[in-house]
């Protein structure tokens, strides 16, 4: 059975194009996560191991191992997240167990932010904060190269306004 119309078949170029994250939010997040596992696995070898005696410094082994799973984690979160520009809105995927995918439309966009806190800055990252009337679906995007958040700002900026002008 031969499908009629382009809704039934599929229009091939209304696929989004998925961009995902850049590798520099994944190595700042696991630098992260060694420094304070580090921190942590200290405080709780060094101390009980002073007060307590030798055999209690093995508890600075908690946090390793908490810390080696979560470099796992850390990959597969950051995998998750992707994001596509549309004709008419913004589309944000994230998630390993519970997939979400946020859905702005440009016309609905109130205010659209870059910010780069200090250890962003350092990894050269910048964080896409988008606003709209709702709360429920304000969205992020985190971890992008600066260039490409402010091409991003400027573009969604300048679709927003064109967008909230017919209303």
């Amino acid at each position: 059975m031969e499908t009629g119309s382009p809704l039934e078949a599929g229009i091939p170029g209304d696929e989004p194009m998925w961009r995902a994250l850049p590798p520099g939010l994944l190595r700042m997040r696991r630098l992260l996560l060694v420094v304070w596992t580090a921190v942590l696995a200290l405080a709780a070898g060094l101390l009980p191991g002073l007060l307590a005696g030798p055999a209690w410094g093995a508890f600075a082994l908690l946090p390793v191992a908490c810390a080696a799973w979560c470099w796992r984690l850390l990959g597969r979160n950051w995998r998750s997240w992707r994001y596509a520009e549309r004709a008419d809105d913004l589309l944000i995927s994230r998630g390993v167990l519970w997939r979400e995918e946020t859905v702005v439309p440009y016309g609905r966009m109130q205010l659209v932010e870059v910010t780069s806190g200090p250890v962003e800055r350092r990894f050269g990252l910048a964080t896409v904060q988008l606003h709209t009337a709702a709360a429920a679906t304000d969205a992020t995007i985190p971890g992008l190269d600066p260039a490409e958040a402010e091409r991003l700002r400027d573009r969604l900026t300048e679709l927003g306004e064109a967008r909230s002008a017919g209303l």
